[in-house]
């Protein structure tokens, strides 16, 4: 199975491509846009895995990874990268145009790069959408999440779309929303977040990166029957 992973050699990305790359049944393209090292160190150990530089910041980059879509002949796409911090300033301190300038780094490329990834599914006979959300949509989220926290929002919704506009073409859309982790893209949190959050939670631990890839292993693998899910991974839920 050939898999497209945004986001794929750093944080959580990275866990969940070095596992999908474990089996050797799997050819798995992921983008980076500075992890050259990481992004080298993958395809070193998995020959069955190809690494392009794609920032979403940048549009030749994205239209790139786009006209190449139907040479990688995908069967599976999992929405992962983000362009930010998952913890930034406080609502009343954001500017309605920074704002703006997420969704524009965000939401825009991921809209494109699904809807090229739907249209070949389409003349393919199907295919699978993931993308990766966050469990603070269906809780309190912690200071300082309210961007992120928007932008993962819009992805929700634009999921739903395109699970009941595409199913009949056997294409599936779920969602993954794990609770926090310690990966690089949370490094920057309060340590006093992290200890409350280890402190309030029913294990005692955070959830570790490898557990989220396994359900991303799981719904790459699953029926086109189960779609249109989100799969909140939260031991407080």
């Amino acid at each position: 199975m050939n898999i497209l992973i945004t986001g794929g050699a750093n944080g959580l990305g990275e866990v969940i491509t070095n596992l999908l790359a474990s089996n050797k049944d799997h050819f798995v393209y992921f983008t980076y846009v500075k992890s050259d090292r990481k992004a080298t160190d993958i395809e070193n150990i998995f020959p069955n895995t190809k690494a392009i530089k794609c920032d979403f910041n940048d549009t030749n980059d994205v239209d790139s990874l786009i006209n190449h879509i139907q040479d990688f002949k995908i069967v599976a796409l999992i929405n992962n990268a983000y362009v930010g911090q998952a913890v930034n300033k406080h609502l009343h301190k954001t500017n309605a145009s920074d704002l703006v300038s997420t969704i524009n780094s965000n939401i825009a490329p991921v809209v494109s790069i699904t809807n090229a990834c739907v249209l070949f599914f389409r003349k393919n006979g199907g295919g699978k959408i993931i993308s990766i959300l966050s469990s603070f949509l269906d809780s309190t989220p912690p200071a300082g999440t309210a961007v992120y926290l928007a932008n993962k929002s819009i992805l929700l919704q634009l999921s739903k779309s395109w699970a009941t506009e595409n199913i009949k073409y056997n294409i599936s859309s779920n969602c993954i929303s794990p609770s926090f982790m310690l990966t690089d893209f949370t490094k920057e949190t309060d340590v006093r977040i992290i200890e409350e959050l280890v402190h309030n939670h029913p294990l005692k631990k955070l959830l570790d990166p490898i557990e989220v890839a396994k359900v991303v292993e799981m719904l790459i693998s699953s029926s086109a029957h189960l779609n249109n899910q989100n799969i909140v991974i939260n031991a407080n839920a």
